[in-house]
């Protein structure tokens, strides 16, 4: 297949396929000529272990050999041992999960619990908020280019200004189950919380009797200098939605709630494949992995070099530079897709965050070497134009 060509029999919902990778290791990719190429987003966050990370291949080989799927009326050991391992890094109150196959799927469970265990109809969201393509998941998406086309989606959704404590305060009523949140805003630009306003969000919630959820879908295994982002303000949600990285490339969701939203929950709900015993296989080894290697710290430390570096920047091109960990973002004065292209054509793979911005999302285990070159890269690209 040629670089530009389409995918045939595919349904181009997403647009064409640039290029074909047949190979991964670590933060490498390889393609279907023999290319080597730097995956610094790529992935889209699921790859914060690497590709093909060996401890996760051994732990799929063996699982593979013993049982790969049952449905969810019998227990199994991976699925066990996965979910005891979750709570293991959950704080106390967040003690119940439900397991599903992907972060829409694991937002469409957030939003049934929290209806359900409320009795509210009402959901309030950010404005560039990004959470999912399904129609749920859609309706708390805050981007209209998103949402317009599949109108009229699930009603019962506002959309507030990310960071306005004093909007935030006047849409949450006595109708409103919860407030969803990003703790970065990842494919809406890479915007960070500010503590004040998540502070705000919980105090908001209590008073009104609604929840909060936490759509660390993207931000969560590592990604923004802490195994889960909400760790660095030490605010709780009510509700927390974990996917992409959670069992390193197999798909996976994880809605991890408390026990009272449990009791309140009526109803029922279900997924043919969630707990599946070969993604929670993955699931346990990726944990384990992720606390052995301090994947958290390492993305700290490469992220706030990385900021640091791309700020001092010459570039009059570069409008920001934002983020925490290595979730980063780069927002150009114009568009970013050339830059984009001009990137991969020197071997490194990033991704758009909107038209404007370079996102980066690496693997958390890229070598030192590797992200250097690939910093290197971005600044000489901005500089050349």
């Amino acid at each position: 297949m040629n670089d530009a060509e389409p995918v045939r029999g595919e349904f181009a919902a997403v647009g064409r396929r640039e290029i074909t990778i047949v190979r991964g290791e670590g933060a490498r990719l390889w393609d279907e000529r023999g290319r080597s190429f730097v995956d610094l987003g790529i992935s889209l966050g699921v790859g914060n272990l690497g590709h093909s990370n060996p401890a996760l291949v051994h732990a799929i080989e063996s699982q593979a050999r013993q049982l790969i799927h049952v449905g969810s009326a019998c227990d199994t050991p991976p699925r066990h041992d996965f979910v005891q391992r979750l709570l293991e890094l959950m704080p106390p109150s967040l003690d119940r999960v439900f397991l599903s196959n992907s972060g829409a799927e694991g937002i469409e469970t957030a939003l049934k619990f929290a209806r359900s265990s409320t009795a509210r109809p009402g959901f309030v969201a950010a404005l560039r908020g990004f959470h999912g393509r399904t129609f749920g998941a859609l309706s708390a998406t805050g981007r209209r280019d998103l949402r317009e086309p599949f109108e009229p989606l699930v009603p019962g959704f506002s959309h507030v200004p990310y960071n306005d404590i004093t909007q935030l305060d006047r849409a949450v009523d006595q109708t409103t189950a919860a407030v969803i949140l990003e703790l970065v805003q990842g494919e809406g630009g890479v915007h960070v919380i500010d503590p004040e306003y998540l502070r705000a969000a919980r105090a908001i919630c209590d008073r009104r009797g609604a929840l909060l959820i936490f759509d660390e879908i993207q931000t969560g295994m590592g990604r923004t200098g802490r195994r889960f982002a909400f760790e660095r303000w030490g605010i709780l949600p009510d509700i927390l939605v974990l996917a992409k990285s959670l069992a390193g490339g197999v798909p996976i969701g994880a809605t991890i709630t408390t026990e009272e939203v449990e009791r309140r929950f009526r109803g029922t709900h279900h997924s043919t494949f969630g707990g599946n015993a070969l993604a929670c296989a993955a699931g346990r080894a990726a944990l384990d992995y992720l606390v052995s290697a301090r994947l958290d710290e390492r993305a700290e430390r490469l992220g706030t070099e990385a900021i640091s570096h791309l700020r001092r920047s010459p570039s009059a091109r570069v409008r920001e530079v934002r983020g925490l960990g290595l979730l980063i973002g780069i927002e150009l004065k114009e568009r970013a897709a050339p830059y984009l292209q001009a990137l991969r054509e020197r071997g490194f793979l990033a991704i758009g965050a909107g038209p404007n911005v370079i996102r980066l999302l690496p693997p958390l285990v890229i070598s030192e070497a590797d992200w250097a070159a690939g910093l290197t890269a971005i600044s000489e690209v901005l500089a050349d134009g």
